[in-house]
């Protein structure tokens, strides 16, 4: 099954295609090549990603997975007609008809989710939310920490950048992060700054020997990375967390959507609900 195409093809970014097909080929053993296909919302675009699939089926021999997220009738006419060789799974026509049947309204068959960023406030907000967790990441700075909506704490290279990125970008989160370094350690309590906002605090920890290989990618045969300071780190940071409250979890087995999901329903469950 790895010699095999699924298509993402969509008149906007295709991400929502290619998040919602992925969760369902996720479901299977395979590894197939994927083809994203942007900003498809002509006739004459539509034809030469028709033109494509058909050729993906010869040249493979079996029919490309097509996952397709086209409003406009005439363009996904081209993609879904019986000249194309590929499996096509229209995600629209799927949820939006019947949505259509059961609200009793037509849809706004808006193109692209970010047609108009300009004048959303959920895509202004983001984009703060951004801007606040670069300014704000790895303790960088210590300024506005009342307007955060969550701090994460941990160890050196114990995934709070991405997760902090992560709650910015999909939820509009301004996630803060800051480390805790041996300094803190030896003073046994938080970083002086994060005292008066330790109910936005949230903690990641990590398996020492995972924290180790991962130092070492960046630091060879460093102290920072040896495995002996890791287990050091690691059990000094839970140890503290632990004492001062604070709710934690490993990132060691989990993706940065389950951890962020995780810390929306603990501390912000209010993010959960649009």
């Amino acid at each position: 099954m790895t010699e095999r195409s699924v298509f993402f093809v969509s008149d906007g970014t295709g991400i929502t295609a290619e998040t919602f097909g992925n969760s369902i080929l996720n479901q299977f053993p395979t590894k197939p090549r994927h083809v994203r296909r942007p900003f498809i919302d002509t006739v004459e675009k539509a034809t030469v990603v028709l033109r494509e699939i058909n050729e993906t089926a010869a040249n493979e021999g079996k029919r490309p997975i097509v996952f397709i997220t086209l409003v406009n009738d005439e363009v996904r006419s081209i993609v879904t007609g019986d000249h194309c060789k590929g499996m096509v799974l229209d995600m629209f026509r799927t949820f939006v008809e019947p949505l259509e049947a059961e609200f009793g309204v037509k849809s706004n068959h808006r193109v692209g989710r970010f047609s108009d960023a300009s004048e959303s406030q959920e895509y202004h907000d983001r984009i703060e939310a951004i801007n606040f967790s670069l300014a704000h990441d790895d303790g960088q700075s210590a300024r506005n920490l009342d307007i955060a909506d969550v701090i994460l704490l941990g160890v050196s290279r114990s995934g709070k950048t991405p997760t902090s990125l992560y709650l910015a970008m999909q939820h509009g989160i301004k996630a803060a992060n800051y480390p805790l370094i041996p300094e803190d350690f030896d003073r046994g309590r938080l970083p002086t700054p994060l005292s008066p906002y330790k109910r936005k605090c949230f903690g990641l920890t990590i398996d020492p020997e995972r924290l180790s290989q991962i130092r070492n990618e960046r630091r060879p045969d460093s102290k920072y990375a040896s495995l002996l300071n890791c287990r050091y780190e690691v059990g000094e940071a839970e140890s503290m967390m632990r004492r001062e409250g604070i709710s934690w979890l490993s990132s060691t087995h989990k993706s940065i959507e389950e951890i962020a999901t995780t810390i929306l329903r603990d501390l912000r469950p209010d993010r959960l609900i649009y």
